[in-house]
């Protein structure tokens, strides 16, 4: 390993002091002790030459490293929360199986003795290659609609993803109305009250079906989607994988589609249509699908509102969609 400059520590999304979670939660007194860490561990393993550590960011128990080497530049990401590494090892074989069926993830790369993600130490650890992009830009709406499309493929996919593989075990999810009711019963009173009346109707009156459940990526938004030009070169993150119906992801995305890791805000109602119009070119819905969408919309919308400020304008996004649902009312 060549000398290198000492790695940029920053932070994902939290407001703590890089330096001291990279000595409290991660053990390292500084930034080039955690080059040289990450750089040797990816040499031993993988037998990878790296000339470099350039960057380590860090969330809650994770850390990513981005380093420099002869055949491109290399991701190592780590996690020290020993509880998550059966489902780390889990989510490594997933994305190696989706990459295997073509869909554009970032695929972990085998160690040398093949293993996708590997324990040593008290870590867990996984190397891939670094997509070269730029994340999801919702103003940009061929690449919203590519999003939609992507989505589709991929629980279409998902869908065919052995059961011996399983990501996780199928726990039991309420019905999506059990669920909104429980939250409406619980709500505080900065919701609006026209929101929360709206939804209790929509919910009351929606068909009772019961809607299949599968493997989803959990956590389908910008910060997790990379583009180049319209095309989305890789959905990144599936630690958030879940089980549950696809109506349901469909609907949390296309409202929380603009939201990277800090100042969440909501999208306007036409990147919301043209997303949900890119999903159903790839992935028709069903009659009780397409009755849920704006349900489940509003529910996610209403549900994003935080009490006393509200900077980023749910509130007013929410109240928006009632004039398109007085029909259903």
């Amino acid at each position: 390993m060549a000398d290198s400059p000492m790695p940029m520590l920053d932070m994902l999304w939290e407001a703590d002091d890089p330096g001291v979670v990279l000595e409290e939660r991660f053990g390292f007194e500084d930034a080039p002790s955690a080059g040289r860490w990450v750089t040797t561990t990816v040499s031993q393993h993988w037998g990878v030459r790296v000339d470099g550590c350039e960057r380590i960011t860090m969330s809650s128990h994770n850390a990513l490293a981005w380093m420099s080497t002869p055949a491109g530049r290399l991701l190592a990401k780590w996690s020290v929360a020993p509880a998550r590494f059966p489902r780390l090892s889990r989510i490594a074989h997933l994305t190696h199986w989706l990459d295997g069926h073509g869909l554009p993830v970032s695929a972990p790369l085998p160690a040398s003795d093949g293993r996708l993600q590997v324990e040593s130490y008290g870590i867990s650890i996984s190397l891939q290659h670094v997509v070269e992009g730029d994340l999801l830009d919702v103003e940009d709406l061929a690449q919203v609609r590519a999003a939609g499309v992507t989505l589709a493929r991929l629980h279409d996919t998902l869908a065919g993803y052995p059961s011996d593989h399983a990501v996780l075990s199928e726990e039991h999810r309420e019905p999506l109305a059990t669920r909104i009711a429980n939250w409406l019963d619980t709500v505080g009173e900065h919701v609006p009250s026209p929101g929360r009346d709206a939804l209790r109707t929509l919910v009351t009156d929606a068909p009772r079906d019961s809607l299949p459940v599968q493997l989803l990526h959990g956590d389908f938004r910008s910060s997790n989607i990379v583009c180049t030009g319209a095309t989305v070169a890789a959905v990144l993150d599936f630690e958030e994988a879940r089980i549950d119906c696809c109506i349901d992801e469909l609907a949390r995305s296309a409202v929380m589609l603009g939201t990277r890791f800090r100042d969440w805000g909501p999208v306007s109602s036409q990147v919301r249509s043209v997303f949900c119009s890119g999903y159903e070119s790839a992935r028709r819905l069903t009659p009780v699908e397409a009755s849920w969408l704006d349900v489940l919309v509003l529910w996610y919308t209403l549900a994003l509102m935080p009490p006393g400020d509200d900077p980023t304008g749910w509130g007013s996004s929410a109240l928006s969609l009632l004039p398109g649902l007085a029909h259903r009312l």
